[in-house]
């Protein structure tokens, strides 16, 4: 188990470019809401509505992750972007 958190460590190090990070390896909660997000395309009915659910919380929380701690203005960019994004799809669903 140690073997796979020091490999999760350095991939999460990993950025491009070094100097001031656009690209990095997701953490955790946008690789849950992405998972939860894609496979609502598998579900059906309830299951549907539960994963986009999920998927539309993880992406917030990530979104306000980027927007508060980011590492340089483009990833709070990116952050806020994000949670615009979360917020559109709200409107949406509840037909604002």
């Amino acid at each position: 188990m140690q073997r796979f958190v020091d490999g999760y460590r350095r991939l999460r190090g990993l950025s491009w470019p070094a100097q001031y990070p656009i690209a990095q390896f997701p953490n955790p909660p946008l690789i849950i809401g992405l998972l939860a997000l894609g496979a609502r395309y598998l579900a059906s009915g309830t299951w549907a509505d539960a994963l986009a659910a999920i998927g539309y919380v993880f992406i917030a929380i990530w979104a306000y992750l980027e927007l508060t701690a980011g590492v340089n203005l483009f990833r709070r960019a990116l952050g806020l972007a994000g949670l615009a994004y979360i917020i559109v799809i709200i409107a949406q669903r509840f037909g604002a």
